[in-house]
This record gives structure tokens, C-alpha cells and sequence, in this order.
């Protein structure tokens, strides 16, 4: 089931392949316009949707197996890879509506996707470097004691919280959670540089994570996401309240 914070982190590229589809639509581009109206909105729309899947595919592939490569040659390898379903689209639609084309000239149609999507993943890619310059948070990151031992999946995802579970620690990222053999002493050392505290025995939380407080039972829960919550043990309440956590 869809969290409400997936829901809502969808958003921006739900409004983004819209807007982009719409742009398109109106320009009609490589002669589009010979599908009319509606059908060369939905041609572009769909066509966008499309290399969005498969845009974030690619990514998370990248993420996993090769996340420390240069994010240029990532971006061209992800404007390339994401042309192939999409030019695959193009074809079969020339296809069913009776208008296929020769052979010969498959590589300029592919040579034309391309172009557009290269376009896309280059606003992409300027526009993450944007918002993280604006944050002046965003380059401080644990120290690889931590990071090494996640997945690769997890390595660069906004850490939430830490939680010792018996010898091992349990990371939690806005990417989902995994466990390592690490003490919790040793990993809040590591996140040092993140703003964040000590919640509980067992609990650290990154600040920026914390959505909201609930109280119930005397004690306090700083909820997270849907899913998740950290207790706040009386050993570190005041020191949050004072510091305006809740």
C-alpha cells in the first residue's frame, strides 16, 4: 500500500510529465500534429510518463551497483538508456496507427528520442544540483564507518533514524531500512556532522526527519513517516523540548 509521503514525493513528477507532455503537445514536434487533438497530447504524455518509469529504473540501478560513478557519465548513460523504451514506443505507435517506418531511418528516429531525453535528464540533474546547493545541509553526510556497510541502495539516501536492535543497528532511510553490525555509539559518532540527538537508549533521530510529536501514556513518540516512530525516553525529553523538538 501507498504511503501518503509516497503519494505526495509523486507529486512534483506527476505535475512535471504534464506540464512536459502538454509543452510538447503544443509544439508538435517531429511532425506530432498529425495525431490531433487530443491524441498528440496523450502521444507526448504517455511517451514522458514512459521514460519517467524507466528514468527512475535506470536510477535506482545506477544507485545500487554504481553509485560512485561521475554523475556526468551517469547522466549521459541514463539519457541513453532511457531512449531505448521510449523509442521502442515510438515505433510500435507508427506501427498501429498504419505508419511504420523503413528500417534506414530507425537510427535518426532513435537519434531524435534521444535528444529529448538527454534534454530531460539534464534539467533533472540541474535541477537536483539546485535544490542541494540551496541547502546548506545537504553535503554533510556520516562518515563512511556508517555508509560502507549499507546496501549500496541505501548509501545515499536521507538517513532518518538509528535504532540498536541487540548487537546490531537498524538504519532507517527514506529509502527503506536495513540492518548492520554496528553499536550505536559507534554510529552516532559516525553522524556526527547531521543535526540530530539521542532520543532513547536505543534511538537516534535526525532532526529533519521529525514530522511531528504525540503524547500518550506520559511518555512521547516522534513520528517519522506512516510507519515509523522513535520513543523518547524521560532521560532525553527535556533536553529536546528545550530544544524545541516538540
Amino acid at each position: 500500500m501507498m504511503t501518503r509521503e509516497r503519494l505526495q514525493s509523486l507529486l512534483p513528477s506527476v505535475a512535471a510529465i504534464l506540464a512536459l507532455g502538454s509543452f510538447l503537445s503544443i509544439l508538435g514536434p517531429y511532425n506530432s500534429h498529425q495525431f490531433g487533438v487530443p491524441g498528440v497530447w496523450f502521444y507526448w504524455t504517455g511517451l514522458m510518463a514512459l521514460g519517467w518509469v524507466s528514468g527512475n529504473l535506470f536510477s535506482w540501478l545506477f544507485e545500487r551497483y554504481l553509485p560512485d560513478w561521475p554523475r556526468a557519465a551517469t547522466g549521459l548513460a541514463l539519457s541513453i538508456l532511457v531512449s531505448l523504451p521510449v523509442f521502442i514506443g515510438v515505433t510500435l505507435i507508427q506501427a498501429l496507427i498504419g505508419q511504420p517506418f523503413p528500417i534506414s531511418v530507425a537510427p535518426i528516429v532513435f537519434f531524435l528520442v534521444w535528444v529529448i531525453s538527454a534534454g530531460v535528464v539534464t534539467i533533472s540533474i540541474l535541477a537536483d544540483r539546485r535544490s542541494q546547493s540551496g541547502d546548506p545541509t545537504s553535503d554533510a553526510r556520516p562518515a563512511r564507518a556508517l555508509t560502507d556497510k549499507l546496501p549500496p541502495r541505501l548509501r545515499r539516501a536521507r538517513l532518518l533514524a538509528l535504532e540498536a536492535e541487540d548487537h546490531y543497528l537498524r538504519v532507517h532511510t527514506d529509502r527503506g531500512d536495513a540492518l548492520i553490525l554496528m553499536r550505536l555509539s559507534d554510529a552516532i559518532a559516525a553522524v556526527e556532522v547531521l543535526d540530530g540527538a539521542r532520543t532513547h537508549r536505543s534511538w537516534w533521530v535526525a532532526r529533519e526527519a521529525v514530522q511531528t510529536a504525540e503524547r500518550g501514556d506520559g511518555r512521547a513518540r516522534l513520528v517519522l513517516t506512516d510507519t515509523l516512530t522513535a520513543p523518547v525516553s524521560r532521560t532525553y525529553a527535556p533536553k529536546l523540548r528545550e530544544a524545541g523538538w516538540y
